[in-house]
Formats: structure tokens, C-alpha cells, sequence
């Protein structure tokens, strides 16, 4: 998937085209955005200790840093892979049980998941007209309606089935759900719970702010709107999960973002393709180091 994103983002702006842009691109800003990733992934790190110490972990900031490091450069090879081996490398260093770790996890996600839905939701509220008017030349109003209607049906449907249902599948995805409601009230039961919000929401403006100073670093973006921006970082997010890493997906989602727009497919695919390799580089150095100082750094503190 990811090699025919990257063959498919090339047919709409050459390599000579492309490295055009690379070379007039100002690497100031691209700096700044890469920074501000940086601070967003060590505020990650951090906040994943409010959730360890309530059971009874005092876990080394360090060894939290390198984790999450090492889990975003390992998921460029199998997808969530990273988020497994960075629970490992609490259980091997810092005695943290697996499944614990892994809970841990799964809050935060939740957690995260919760911010990127209100992003979403601002995003519909500021631009409404502009989507449902988009959505109403594209699609015909009565049948859009139609269809909405029946999946909200289908929907409760499947809601009651599943609250009445014994079956195995059934009782699974109680558990599942359980589980999940779980996680997200434990996140208001930890001590520190206002730090943790408080530094969810600001891992996410950081997130949104590097995508936007980034883009002064291409030529033939600006001016460029509040929406665009809002819709191009939500289109990248979730482009991630596409591939390992957005790898040839990232500059194909922005590009179809600002399409919407009438930005022109030159600087837009230029801009995802400097955005993803400026946060890649920065993974894949810090990553890196990450996985080749734990076992130094442990090994000395153990001595």
C-alpha cells in the first residue's frame, strides 16, 4: 500500500518537481516543527508516568523517554508493534508487569482518542457550511439523508442486539467496551488526573502547531485558511494509521485535504512530504539512540 501511495503521490508531482521544493523550502520553520513534535513526544513520555505511579511504579523518566521513542520507530516496521515492545521495555527494565503497562496504554489511547474526536468536532462547527456544502454537490441530499438515517438504525440496532446477546462474540465486545469505559474513568481517579488532561491537550496543540508552522516552510501554501489546516492535519492523522508510519500515505491525505481548498498539488504534496520526513528523521534519530542507550544507561544504573 505504502510503495503504491508513493508512486501515486510522484504521478502528480515529479521527483525533480519535488526536490525543487525541498531544496527552496525554508528550514527554519521546518526546525520549529520538528521541535515542537519533539516536545510533543517528551510531554508523552512524561504523562505516561501519572498513570504508572498510582500502582505502585516510580518509573525513570529516562527509560519512559526511550520507550516511547523506540515504540514510534518500531512501528515504521509492523503496525502497533511499538506500542507492544514499548510495554516491554518497562517490564524489562523497570519491572513494570506487562499487562499493566499495556493497560496504561490502552488509557491513554482512549484518552487521545477523546481529544482528536473534539478536534474533529471544532473542525465540523467552524466549518459546517463549508463541509455541507461540499457533501451536498458531491452526494444527493435525500439519499444522504436516507443512508444516515439507516446507519443510525442499523446501529441501535446492533447496540440492543449486543446488550440482550449471550454469544461468545457478544460477551466479547461487552468486555471490550467495559474495558474501555474502565480505562477512560481511571484516568479521573489518578491523583494527578488534572496534569495528565493538561498535558494531553497540550501534546495535541503541539501536534496541530507543527503541522501549521510547517507549512510557512513551503512556498505557494500561503495564504492558506484555519479550516485547511484543521482539515489537513485530521486528514494526516489518520493517514498514519493507513501504513506504517504514513509512509507514502501522509502527502496523499494533505493533498487531498487541500484539494478542497483549491491549493494547488505542487506545494501541497511538497508540504506532506517535508512534514513526514522532518517527524521521521526526528523518530528515526531519537529512536534510534533510544534503543541503543537502554541497555548502557541500565546497565549502569544496575552497577
Amino acid at each position: 500500500m505504502g510503495v503504491f501511495l508513493i508512486g501515486y503521490s510522484l504521478s502528480k508531482v515529479s521527483l525533480d518537481e519535488l526536490l525543487v521544493y525541498f531544496k527552496n523550502a525554508n528550514y527554519w520553520w521546518i526546525l520549529l516543527g520538528a521541535f515542537l513534535g519533539l516536545l510533543s513526544h517528551l510531554s508523552r513520555a512524561y504523562r505516561w508516568l501519572f498513570m504508572l505511579e498510582p500502582m505502585g511504579y516510580n518509573v525513570k523518566l529516562s527509560n519512559s523517554i526511550m520507550a516511547v521513542f523506540s515504540a514510534y520507530l518500531i512501528n515504521y516496521t509492523i503496525p502497533r508493534a511499538g506500542e507492544v515492545a514499548r510495554v516491554s521495555i518497562l517490564t524489562t527494565y523497570e519491572d513494570v508487569p506487562f499487562d499493566k503497562g499495556f493497560g496504561t496504554v490502552v488509557a491513554e489511547r482512549i484518552a487521545d482518542l477523546i481529544v482528536m474526536l473534539a478536534i474533529i468536532l471544532v473542525t465540523l462547527f467552524l466549518q459546517f457550511d463549508f463541509i455541507f456544502n461540499f457533501f451536498l454537490s458531491k452526494f444527493n441530499l435525500p439519499k444522504l439523508i436516507l443512508a444516515g438515517v439507516l446507519l443510525l438504525g442499523l446501529g441501535l440496532a446492533f447496540l440492543v442486539y449486543i446488550r440482550k446477546s449471550q454469544t461468545i462474540l457478544a460477551l466479547k465486545i461487552k468486555t471490550f467496551v467495559s474495558g474501555l469505559i474502565e480505562g477512560v474513568l481511571s484516568i479521573f481517579k489518578m491523583k494527578k488526573k488534572w496534569w495528565f488532561i493538561a498535558h494531553t491537550l497540550f501534546i495535541w496543540g503541539m501536534y496541530v502547531l507543527m503541522f501549521y508552522v510547517t507549512t510557512f516552510a513551503v512556498q505557494g501554501l500561503h495564504p492558506i485558511s484555519i479550516g485547511a489546516i484543521l482539515i489537513g492535519f485530521i486528514s494526516a492523522s489518520f493517514s498514519i494509521a493507513a501504513t506504517n508510519g504514513g509512509i507514502g500515505s501522509y502527502p496523499v491525505a494533505v493533498y487531498a485535504a487541500f484539494s478542497l481548498f483549491g491549493i494547488a498539488q505542487g506545494p501541497s504534496i511538497a508540504f506532506g512530504w517535508i512534514m513526514w520526513s522532518s517527524q521521521t528523521i526526528l523518530i528515526i534519530i531519537c529512536g534510534g539512540l533510544s534503543l541503543l542507550l537502554l541497555p548502557i544507561f541500565n546497565r549502569k544504573i544496575k552497577s
